[in-house]
C-alpha cells in the first residue's frame, strides 16, 4: 500500500484549515486517513503549526512519501531534517506573543 503524509481540508468555505494526515495515496483528498498527526492553520497570524514529532519520524521512516506542502511544514517544524539525519535541525515557527491584558 503506498502510503502518503498530506493535508486533509476542514473548516468553512473562506476560512480553511488543514489536519496533516497519514493516508492511503488512493483515497480522497478529505476521506479516510490511517492516522492524524498534525494541524495546520494557514490564516491565524502566525501561522498555527502543530505536528507529533514522534509520529511523522515513524512514518516517514517506514516509507510513507509526503507532499509537498507537508514537506515544506515538516522544514518549518525541524522534523524533516530530523529524518534525514541532520543533528542541529530546529522548528523556525514563529509563535504568537502573548496577549496582554
Amino acid at each position: 500500500m503506498a502510503v502518503k503524509i498530506r493535508l486533509k481540508r476542514m473548516g468553512k468555505v473562506h476560512a480553511p484549515y488543514y489536519r496533516i494526515v497519514v493516508a492511503d495515496s488512493r483515497t480522497k483528498r478529505d476521506g479516510r486517513a490511517i492516522e492524524e498527526i498534525g494541524k495546520y492553520h494557514p490564516t491565524q497570524q502566525p501561522s498555527v503549526i502543530e505536528v507529533n514529532s514522534e509520529r511523522a519520524q515513524y512514518w516517514l521512516s517506514v516509507g510513507a512519501q509526503p507532499t509537498e506542502q507537508v514537506m515544506a511544514l515538516l522544514k518549518l517544524t525541524g522534523d524533516w531534517g530530523q529524518f534525514k539525519g541532520d543533528k542541529n535541525a530546529k522548528s523556525t515557527v514563529k509563535t504568537a506573543e502573548p496577549k496582554v491584558p
